[in-house]
């Protein structure tokens, strides 16, 4: 579990370490499927955001770990808005979301902003993809870490 502070909004992520089951190839001529999905909920978010207008810009990237290959694209997906409390506060998206690529910069997953109250919001869940997977990609342990954010806009 991790817990990072910036301007006394804070994040916490959780759930579990994800490992694709790719089916092994036994008939020439095949590929893989290219695409696989973890879990529903495979990872989950609770975050605070202070009182009177603060707003918690959450964002994600990776981070190769060690190694990754360029044809391999990480995606993630926010599957629900998650509980707590949120008196007059808003989250931007205020949906489930369609999968967003997850690149080695920072990218805006989404926004909660309090207006009238702390925003403490529990249980955000979301869900990977990697896609790319091919017998033409070289083999080896690819692994990367997902990273998340939360700032000011």
């Amino acid at each position: 579990m991790v817990c990072i502070a910036a301007k006394s909004q804070t994040i916490t992520v959780g759930g579990t370490d994800w490992s694709p089951v790719i089916p092994t190839i036994t008939e020439a001529g095949s590929d893989y499927a290219g695409t696989y999905e973890s879990s529903s909920t495979q990872i989950w978010l609770n975050l605070t955001v202070p009182i009177l207008l603060g707003t918690g810009k959450v964002s994600v990237r990776y981070e190769p770990n060690p190694t990754w290959h360029s044809s391999l694209k990480i995606d993630v997906r926010k599957l629900n808005n998650g509980s707590g409390l949120c008196v007059l506060c808003s989250m931007s998206p205020n949906q489930s979301t369609a999968y967003q690529e997850v690149l080695t910069s920072d990218v805006e997953l989404f926004r909660v902003t309090a207006v009238l109250s702390l925003a403490t919001v529990t249980d955000i869940g979301l869900n990977l993809r990697l896609r790319g997977v091919s017998v033409t990609t070289p083999v080896a342990n690819y692994s990367a870490r997902i990273v998340f954010t939360i700032g000011p806009q």
